[in-house]
């Protein structure tokens, strides 16, 4: 799935998808048109070519800054590019480039999908066998599921369209939630009977990974105003059956999760791929101005600013960092309990804590005021950060400089590293190769037991937590780690959703799921005290409401905004 030839695929998938991407402006962009789509090689690139559309939202900035930014895990770095989306403010309206351009693409997505399946089912794909059809429509159900779940979570009443426009049209409106709902599910319900258990062209859509996604949608759909008396127990079944119908498999150790080299691994049941071949990281911008780059960015957001500290400069190993997103207080020292530190290995498998010196001399310039200069020879340790308060006569008698808590700020923090990337071209390199992990088993056992807790189903929901906990122990701390019924709690699950997938694009989802985003934002990130009740959907792209025939009297702005 890695070799797709973007500069065809993409473009014939945004020709396709016009009527929703740019209504105004009809000029063909591609020589490449619908008809391509009735021959199976056209069929099998279009099908291709909507797989590729996951790319604009994963492993991509307006991905994390819209599951990162906001919440009661992460504030705000020193870089000061969309501080807005953390902040509440005025800004975050309808005009952000980034809210208006994952809207457009997940619509020029959808549109292609609906003009396959369309195609495919009206037996208009000349020497498409039927077994094939059954399984590509299935595919591009599942997707299409997908991103109509991301658009109702993020905007709630979205325009639902199930069938292909070959024409601009301009009349939307915004259908309710419990009528998206019903669309999801049925594209998932239907795909999971056609799909295949395993694939041989890894990245496709699998039986696994549609129970999954049905078990997620199922345990966000239950706390929706689309919510039925049985979403919870659909939940914790399909997740059941994805624990125990299938290969997938924990890893032992939690760190060889995010091994380069292994991405591809008994824990993944679905990830978007990327590459460093040129070929298939270079597509098309959707401007028509140029060219862009398609590669994962999630490893500049995370880190600190290492590369200007005494003994480092910047290297592939420890990143470009652009310090987006700093952890708070709650994230370090309530959700990684520096007390649970010695049987929970996540906190130290979850963030740097150690650089070594890449340029040796004698500087001055320390933020460690326990020493007024340092003497590095290459390979030595230059910052070491514990996690814990240390005295000053502490830090002053190690030879490295020391950051503790108190000395955190928005460019000096606790890094996370499980995006990082060392296979980058170079040092400058924005774009990156590693796969973004969608769904991983262990987010699985958490959606079972979150179920079972909201079913009353106490002993089945702490035997699935304790699956997740036992695999981050530390050796000989498995016993140690594991929880008694008695200790299971909302509370308990939201803090154990976050040491396991931090920074892997659920968090505000989460926390809007539970009902209590503007509670625990103005708790916990004392940058947002912005945020209000109706920061629990996005602004509408003004682009939408402008080129919709009615303006905001048939396509309204989400109140608030």
């Amino acid at each position: 799935m890695k070799k797709i030839v973007y500069s065809l695929l993409i473009a014939s998938l945004m020709l396709t998808g016009q009527s929703c991407s740019n209504l105004l402006d009809e000029k063909a962009i591609s020589s490449v048109g619908a008809e391509y789509y009735d021959t199976s090689a056209g069929f099998e690139a279009g099908v291709r070519a909507a797989y590729a559309s996951l790319r604009d939202y994963y492993g991509r900035e307006i991905g994390t800054n819209l599951t990162v930014f906001g919440t009661d895990t992460y504030t705000m770095g020193a870089d000061g590019s969309y501080k807005y989306m953390n902040q509440y403010t005025t800004q975050f309206g309808s005009n952000v480039d980034l809210l208006r351009d994952l809207w457009n693409n997940l619509y020029v997505a959808i549109n292609t999908m609906n003009i396959l399946i369309d195609k495919a089912n009206a037996g208009q794909v000349a020497g498409l066998a039927d077994a094939s059809k059954n399984t590509r429509i299935a595919e591009l159900r599942f997707l299409r599921a997908h991103h109509y779940f991301l658009l109702v979570q993020n905007w709630g009443p979205v325009a639902l369209t199930l069938t292909g426009n070959l024409e601009a049209k301009k009349d939307f409106n915004r259908a309710p939630v419990k009528d998206i709902y019903a669309a999801i599910t049925a594209d998932l319900e239907a795909a999971v009977t056609q799909l295949p258990t395993t694939t041989s062209d890894y990245g496709r859509a699998t039986k696994g990974a549609c129970e999954h996604l049905l078990a997620r949608v199922y345990l966000t759909k239950a706390t929706s105003e689309a919510a039925a008396a049985d979403d919870y127990t659909k939940a914790a079944t399909y997740a059941q059956n994805v624990t125990k119908n299938y290969s997938y498999a924990l890893l032992n150790d939690f760190a060889s999760v995010y091994d380069q080299a292994n991405q591809v691994n008994s824990e993944i049941i679905f990830a978007v791929q990327y590459t460093n071949d040129a070929l298939t990281d270079i597509g098309p911008s959707s401007s028509n101005t140029g060219t862009i780059y398609n590669g994962n960015q999630t490893h500049l957001f995370f880190g600190n600013e290492y590369d200007v500290q005494a003994g480092m400069k910047r290297d592939l190993a420890n990143g470009r960092p652009w310090k987006r997103y700093m952890p708070t207080n709650y994230m370090l020292n309530v959700v990684f309990n520096p007390a649970d530190r010695n049987k929970d290995s996540r906190y130290k498998k979850t963030f740097k804590d150690t650089w070594y010196a890449n340029n040796p001399g004698t500087f001055t310039n320390v933020f460690d005021n326990s020493k007024t200069k340092v003497t590095f020879a290459a390979g030595d340790t230059a910052i070491f950060i514990p996690g814990v308060e240390w005295t000053q006569d502490q830090r002053a008698a190690k030879p490295y400089q020391i950051l503790v808590p108190s000395q955190y700020r928005p460019t000096l923090f606790p890094p996370l590293k499980k995006f990082f990337d060392p296979l980058r071209q170079d040092v400058t390199a924005e774009w990156g190769s590693r796969d973004w992990f969608v769904m991983r088993l262990a987010e699985t056992y958490l959606i079972l037991a979150e179920a079972n807790l909201k079913l009353g189903k106490m002993q089945e929901a702490t035997d699935a937590i304790n699956v997740v906990r036992v695999r981050a122990a530390w050796p000989g701390q498995q016993e140690a780690m594991k929880i008694k019924v008695s200790d299971l709690t909302m509370e308990f699950i939201m803090e154990e959703r976050e040491r396991e997938l931090a920074g892997e694009m659920f968090r505000w989802y989460d926390l809007k799921r539970w009902g209590v985003l503007v509670e625990r934002v103005k708790k916990y990130n004392p940058d947002a005290a912005n945020i209000q009740q109706f920061h629990t959907l996005r602004p509408i792209p003004q682009t939408q409401i402008d080129r919709t025939t009615g303006g905001a009297s048939a396509f309204p702005q989400n109140s608030g905004y």
